[in-house]
């Protein structure tokens, strides 16, 4: 049962329903999350204007999508495991490929290297050491990219922790998490 039930367009806080209304024209319906969100126009609007900074980046959506996947195995987020799921199927992540996210890993080696610093931010809670610093820029990853990887990071641990703290109810097809890979 989550702790906050999301709103309806129709029903949420006036400053919130022009962003509800883009999210349901673009993706077909209101996740869950984000009806809950909208109770608060600062929380949607933070979750929206972040997901626009992002979206600039160089890195792209199938890397993003992959170190989301990643990120809520992480962090144990039944929801985001599910909606990145999803979501990186549309970006056109393969089934092996999100497999492997959920895992922690990647076939491709610079999505790896994105992966593994993203879970040193994790694992460190920010304070990741030279080694994982280092091993991100010889694996190809430029200033500028390791930046969006901490983007990236910072976002889903908003979202993963939204999640946990509100009790989100999923409705996404369910994947299951790799408890191995939580830190």
């Amino acid at each position: 049962m989550p702790r906050i039930a999301p709103t309806t367009i129709e029903k949420a806080h006036p400053a919130s329903r022009e962003m509800l209304e883009h999210i349901k024209s673009a993706v077909g319906r209101v996740p869950n999350l984000l009806g809950t969100l909208a109770h608060s126009p600062a929380a949607i609007h933070s979750y929206v204007k972040q997901k626009e900074a992002l979206k600039a980046g160089s890195l792209g959506d199938r890397v993003g999508e992959s170190i989301a996947i990643a990120m809520a195995s992480f962090t144990k987020c039944g929801y985001c495991a599910s909606a990145h799921n999803a979501i990186g199927k549309m970006v056109g992540l393969s089934d092996e490929e999100r497999e492997l996210n959920r895992k922690g890993e990647s076939s491709d080696p610079k999505t790896q290297a994105a992966i593994n610093l993203a879970r040193s931010i994790v694992e460190t809670r920010g304070y990741a050491n030279d080694e994982a610093f280092e091993a991100a820029k010889s694996a190809g990853l430029s200033e500028s990219d390791i930046l969006e990887v901490l983007a990236i990071t910072m976002f889903n641990l908003y979202t993963n922790y939204a999640n946990h703290f509100l009790e989100t109810e999923n409705d996404f097809p369910h994947v299951e998490l790799d408890e191995a890979v939580a830190v």
